[in-house]
């Protein structure tokens, strides 16, 4: 996926951002102490699971970064903004 592409799919996950040239994306996300952090880590790992698409994610007292890439292309495809807009729904 061109990074031009990559824009064009991320307008539709628009907290997520281009990372290393448009070959991965990334969120952070806020919470109020570190049990919320990790209780979101925990929804993403299920869902991560479910899918077979799993992200690269790192937490501590308040924030949770997760990214995504499809490792066997090392880059973006389309199921990469699928899951970012299946986790941003766990919110």
């Amino acid at each position: 996926m061109s990074e031009a592409e990559a824009e064009a799919y991320r307008a539709l996950v628009p907290d997520w951002s281009l990372q290393d040239g448009g070959r991965r994306i990334e969120r952070r996300y806020r919470f109020q102490d570190f049990a919320a952090a990790f209780a979101f880590v925990r929804l993403v790992a299920e869902v991560a699971e479910a899918q077979g698409h799993h992200p690269d994610i790192s937490f501590g007292w308040g924030y949770v970064v997760v990214s995504l890439q499809t490792k066997t292309i090392k880059g973006l495809h389309e199921n990469d903004f699928i899951m970012a807009s299946k986790i941003d729904r766990l919110i």
